[in-house]
């Protein structure tokens, strides 16, 4: 049991700079904000905005985004800061990897790898509707015509279009990062202009009145419930609940923080890049929402098609072309971007050994991992071929949510961890141990009783913070009629919470130059902590039981295959460099 506990406890040394790494480092900032940009601005600017606006906080969508916008920062600045230390490709993977161990490593790469193929998946079938949609449906009412899918949990026809799209994506990305980044910043500066467009053109139909509109106002159709009317029709609730549905419009920009063996300069370009693609995102969120509900009342919006809708309510048609043109161009870059990460998150697991070791093969022109890409597009365009959207989105945000918050507890672990050059001796006795909770030993730097007190304290926090979301989600009700069951539970766990984020907060940091640290240290990792959770908490049930399956797939794989092949371990059984670097070595004898 001992060296089982160790073979999944083991973790990777932070003593690599990835300058020995076979990908090419060609992506400069402006590549990197344009990665950021291209993979998540999209669904919060035309389909979001709208359907919030309808279905949950009517005018108030604004600050839903605003809220949403705060919670992707703080997801943000904890990606900014391991960038800033870990220059390696694998994003939130390879932090767990060096600050946890390799089991929770190998859980959050694996969850990566979901998000990014259902990203990719999602994406191309959205595209395939929208322009099938342009078209009268005439492409899906032919494919339709031919061959049609009787099953429940399937989609009603082959989507082929949307098949050939990510097998076009796969092909750009194979063929080299600096060439598909390069037609990424393209399709993002075309999405932008659109932005744009649609800012000043909706902006001159823009009417504040829009933002006020009373319950018995005249203009009101019959028939049609438009909440307390207002700013916030539907109350504060409503707010917060479209803020859950906001945060989803943010989910992408992580894929910056899995180029770190292909970005120039990557712990100073990376951290300015994820903070700069935030707020280039949030703003043209921000400013949509903001045009679109006092152009048109937040009761008539289209909850699928907002835009068009809103064209049609002006009697502007050139411009729904243009807008329509731009979304195309901008969903053709959500794919791009949310494939990107996929073969680089394969790529850093595989060269651990953790996964099959032959998806690590570099191709020697194009500097991409080559069989990774192929792989990765196969796979996505299979699932958006046979899925439905709205299946495929169900799945998209649990396995970001929990990459999220492992990354924020790294950052707490890795802050408090105990500096090797400064060996602090303590007795373990118990006198020692509650005097160093509130640090009334006055250490300065941390010992080894000092990030053990922390690592607990997170894991206790993360238990607390779980049954606050719970009944914060689950125990509306009981909490509205001041059960004392609930209520009582409620107020412990918030005063454990807050008494352990006080005994973190007294334990000594470790003080290494980074080129970004994130501030105020515990108290935002551990607010995103809380963001995170209460927010998968949000999530039903069904999504739950699908996401356990993946994981049990992916437990089969590591526990039959990569935890005695591990790069980490011991007499692991590893293939050759010169195996590695031949395409298709899978195919090649390899002892098992």
């Amino acid at each position: 049991m001992e060296s089982f506990w160790k073979a999944i406890s083991r973790k990777k040394p932070n003593n690599d700079d990835g300058s020995h790494s076979k990908l090419a480092r060609v992506l400069t900032l402006l590549d990197l904000t344009g990665l950021g940009v291209g993979s998540t601005l999209g669904l919060g600017a035309y389909v979001l905005a709208g359907s919030v606006a309808y279905e949950q906080a009517g005018p108030g969508v604004v600050i839903s985004f605003v809220i949403a916008a705060l919670a992707a920062a703080i997801a943000g600045l904890c990606y900014a800061e391991f960038a800033s230390r870990v220059p390696k490709a694998g994003s939130a993977y390879i932090y767990t990897y060096i600050t946890i161990g390799e089991f929770a490593a190998f859980t959050i790469g694996w969850n990566l790898m979901l998000e990014y193929i259902i990203g990719t998946a999602s994406v191309a079938r959205g595209l395939s509707g929208y322009i099938d949609a342009l078209i009268d449906h005439r492409m899906g009412n032919a494919i339709k015509g031919v061959i049609q899918m009787k099953v429940s949990f399937l989609a009603e026809y082959p989507d082929v279009f949307s098949f050939l799209v990510v097998l076009v994506i796969t092909a750009l990305l194979a063929y080299g990062v600096k060439e598909s980044t390069l037609l990424n910043n393209l399709f993002t500066g075309v999405n932008l202009i659109v932005i744009l467009v649609v800012l000043v053109s909706v902006g001159i139909k823009a009417d504040p009145a829009n933002w006020a509109i009373k319950p018995d106002d005249p203009s009101v159709p019959v028939g049609i419930d438009i909440g307390a009317g207002g700013f916030l029709p539907y109350g504060i609730a409503g707010v917060m609940a479209g803020a859950a549905k906001c945060f989803y419009g943010y989910v992408g920009f992580d894929c910056i923080a899995t180029t770190g063996e292909e970005a120039q300069n990557p712990s100073r370009n990376i951290p300015l890049a994820i903070i700069a693609s935030l707020i280039i995102i949030f703003l043209s969120y921000f400013g949509v929402a903001t045009v679109l509900t006092m152009a048109l009342p937040y009761y008539l919006q289209d909850p699928i098609a907002p835009f068009p809708r809103l064209f049609d309510y002006l009697g502007w048609q050139e411009i729904k072309w243009i807008v329509s043109i731009g979304a195309i161009f901008s969903l053709c870059t959500n794919s791009l971007g949310a494939m990107f990460p996929l073969p680089r998150v394969l790529y850093a697991m595989s060269s651990d050994g953790i996964i099959f070791k032959q998806l690590r093969t570099v191709h020697p022109k194009t500097k991409t991992p080559l069989l990774a890409t192929i792989l990765s597009g196969i796979f996505s365009g299979t699932m958006a071929m046979l899925f439905n959207l709205h299946q495929l989105i169900d799945m998209m945000s649990i396995g970001t949510l929990l990459a999220y918050t492992i990354v924020a507890v790294s950052v707490l672990v890795l802050r408090y961890e105990q500096n090797t050059n400064f060996i602090v001796s303590t007795q373990t006795k118990s006198s020692t141990v509650v005097k160093q909770l509130f640090n009334l030993t006055c250490l300065t730097v941390p010992s080894s009783l000092s990030s053990d007190i922390v690592k607990v304290c997170v894991l206790i926090y993360a238990i607390a913070i779980s049954v606050i979301s719970s009944i914060l989600v689950h125990a509306q009700v009981q909490l509205i009629n001041y059960n004392p069951l609930f209520c009582t539970l409620l107020a412990a766990m918030t005063i454990m919470a807050i008494l352990l984020t006080l005994i973190i907060s007294c334990q000594p940091t470790e003080e290494r130059q980074l080129t970004f640290r994130v501030p105020f240290v515990p108290f935002v990792p551990l607010l995103s902590i809380f963001v995170n959770v209460y927010l998968m908490f949000q999530l039903d049930a069904a999504t739950w039981v699908r996401f356990l399956v993946w994981l049990v797939v992916g437990f089969i794989i590591y526990f039959s295959y990569g935890i005695r092949h591990s790069v980490q371990g011991s007499g692991s059984q590893t293939l050759s460099e010169s195996q590695l670097d031949i395409p298709f070595a899978m195919f090649t004898t390899v002892k098992l």
